[in-house]
């Protein structure tokens, strides 16, 4: 047992104006049976991140940030995923809003955007037009706009309440938000036909769960569903992404999927039936199959 623990076990809680942080650490620490989850919602209550939280351990808490730590902790406790306690996670160089809205941004979509833009910089295009097909939080759209400086990008999503949070993580983003447009629409409807052939990537991260498939109770309880089950096979909506992509490319495009990794082969085929006569699978960081790519 660390000393934290054998402290909170021992003495008397101090009264709530006179706890410290390290005293709330040590409690987040016992409740959630994690250290670093603990420290987590000790930065997020206190605004002090990095190094930086180390410098406030033993400062009196404010009264006002008490009940909104203890509301994360208890949150937590109840199984809700730590990112949407927390209301905001890292994506590569993002620090993005989170909530039950859209899917919680994962290591394996970093790898579809550093796919995405080595494809962006293969093609060599001087101001690259990106669409990203339901895109959530906007991780994978933004990211691109943030990475690829001379890149426009359309961020597009049936759900209005993904693109509500999309738009607010777009606000965060500086300068390169003026390169992003926001649009509402299932998949290529969302666009205006007037860029039909012109897009020079095609990138997306769709649902591609089957029915019926077991997922843990931190996704299934939690995440939006829509974004996660494409239907029985699992691999409807990245069929859907790879039939309409063709038209809306320009000449020498290329589709970015993320996929299951069992999906891998199937995921080359409906390629192939679509159009795209060169697509290979990509890894993950763990070398799992995990990225389509597709080109014309």
């Amino acid at each position: 047992m660390s000393e934290p623990q054998r402290e909170v076990r021992q003495s008397p809680a101090p009264a709530a104006g006179t706890l410290t942080w390290r005293h709330l650490y040590a409690l987040a620490t016992e409740r959630l049976g994690s250290d670093i989850e603990a420290r987590r919602i000790v930065e997020r209550a206190s605004g002090r991140e990095g190094p930086d939280w180390l410098l406030i351990l033993d400062e009196p808490a404010p009264a006002r940030a008490v009940p909104f730590f203890d509301d994360m902790v208890e949150r937590r406790v109840a199984g809700e995923p730590l990112q949407y306690v927390l209301r905001r996670w890292g994506f590569r160089t993002l620090d993005l809003l989170v909530d039950r809205r859209v899917l919680i941004p994962r290591p394996e979509t970093e790898v579809v955007v550093e796919v995405a833009i080595r494809e962006v910089r293969r093609i060599g295009s001087p101001q690259p037009l990106v669409v990203d097909l339901g895109t959530g939080s906007g991780a994978i759209a933004l990211s691109i706009a943030a990475e690829v400086p001379t890149a426009h990008v359309w961020a597009t999503d049936a759900s209005e309440d993904a693109l509500a949070v999309a738009r607010a993580n777009l606000a965060g983003i500086g300068a390169a938000a003026v390169r992003v447009r926001t649009a509402s629409g299932r998949w290529f409807e969302a666009l205006p036909l007037a860029l039909r052939g012109q897009f020079d990537l095609v990138v997306s991260n769709p649902p591609y769960i089957a029915d019926g498939e077991v997922l843990p109770a931190e996704v299934v309880d939690w995440e939006p569903r829509s974004a996660l089950v494409a239907g029985p096979a699992g691999t409807e909506a990245v069929a859907e992404v790879l039939n309409g992509a063709a038209s809306w490319l320009a000449p020498g495009g290329a589709v970015v999927i993320e996929i299951a990794p069992h999906q891998a082969d199937e995921a080359r085929r409906l390629a192939q039936l679509a159009g795209f006569p060169d697509a290979d699978v990509r890894p993950d960081l763990n070398g799992r199959a995990r990225v389509l790519v597709a080109r014309n």
